[in-house]
């Protein structure tokens, strides 16, 4: 338990001006660069950003703006979250990555997943039908770019490679997890390459995924690959009081799950929902006391290797840096307390 990380993770989603409306794009993109100094500073262990390719989120490029996160931190490890895999090709992953893997010492980490949104496919030309093929047949192939030697690889979904090196190399190897939303298939899939887990707990309680890592676990055995770590995403927002905290999200949350419902056919959110998500959920929202215990008693149920929290709530940038600062000055030492 006393090894455990602590990270945040965002989506690139669009925050607030003081009149409440959406900042622009390029305003998001440096705000979330600042938001990667003070997590920097409050001495975090990861930063991940996603990739979206949407309105809504203003990251497309998350090694972009990990580059210039580099640039500007001195320890803090930084990542995708996701890099969506199957629409990308998974040489130029690997080139991207070895080259933030050199501007940032050493620093550079990959979270491939299949992405939570589908805009990616008809926008660079994949056919949605080919969905799983595409994400393990890229994943095969990231898998042995990853060990820095002569590629060969045949598959349908892009050109074979002959005793293929690839460049950059780097000083000491990248370290890759697969996002995973909660399929069992996926789960063993991951096992059987030998990444990391990474699991998107975006709802419902947590202890529900206890028989997904009991599978990783499993797996690993029975493929006789080393046991790799596990780590846990969630969203959420910390405030100085769980009242302040609750008013500033519950809007944003709101007309996001109301929006995510439209497009992906859920029913409307119900009254209490969002207080439900609060106190037995996914959603890690309160003063650090209340986020403190929560993240505790995940980490504690799952034995996870690393807790990262969403934090891009869609709320005035101020809330966010606030979040940041108590997250890391007071939410992550009070959990290392609990945990000991």
């Amino acid at each position: 338990m006393s090894d455990i990380e602590f990270g945040l993770d965002t989506f690139g989603g669009l925050t607030r001006d003081a009149d409440g409306d959406y900042l622009p794009h390029p305003q998001v993109i440096r705000d979330i660069v600042e938001d990667a100094v003070v997590a920097d500073q409050v001495g975090l262990d990861f930063f991940g950003v996603g990739e979206h390719h949407r309105p809504d989120f203003a990251v497309s490029s998350p090694e972009m703006v990990l580059a210039a996160v580099a640039g500007r931190t001195e320890r803090i490890r930084l990542g995708s979250a996701v890099t969506v895999l199957s629409s990308d090709d998974p040489v130029r992953v690997f080139e991207r990555f070895a080259t933030l893997d050199a501007v940032s010492n050493g620093r550079a980490e990959i979270v491939a997943g299949r992405g939570s949104f589908i805009e990616s496919f008809p926008l660079f030309g994949y056919d949605l039908a080919d969905y799983d093929v595409l994400f393990e047949e890229k994943l095969a192939l990231l898998v042995q770019l990853l060990t820095e030697k002569p590629v060969t690889w045949q598959g349908s979904t892009r050109a074979s490679l002959q005793e293929q090196r690839v460049f950059p190399t780097t000083a000491s190897g990248l370290r890759a997890w697969v996002g995973v939303g909660g399929s069992p298939e996926s789960v063993v899939r991951t096992a059987r390459h030998g990444l990391g887990l990474f699991l998107a707990i975006i709802g419902g309680p947590a202890e529900r995924f206890s028989a997904y890592i009991d599978l990783f676990g499993r797996a690993q055995d029975e493929f006789e690959v080393p046991r790799r770590p596990v780590a846990v995403h969630s969203p959420g927002l910390v405030a100085d009081t769980d009242a302040q905290a609750r008013d500033l999200v519950h809007d944003g949350w709101l007309a996001m799950r109301t929006q995510m419902g439209r497009e992906r056919g859920w029913p409307p959110p119900s009254a209490g929902d969002f207080e439900r998500e609060i106190d037995s959920g996914a959603l890690y929202v309160g003063s650090p006391e209340t986020v403190a215990t929560k993240i505790a008693t995940t980490v504690r149920t799952l034995g996870v290797d690393r807790f990262d929290l969403k934090y891009d709530q869609p709320v005035a940038h101020g809330a966010h840096l606030r979040s940041i600062e108590l997250y890391g000055d007071t939410v992550v030492p009070m959990v290392k307390d609990m945990l000991s």
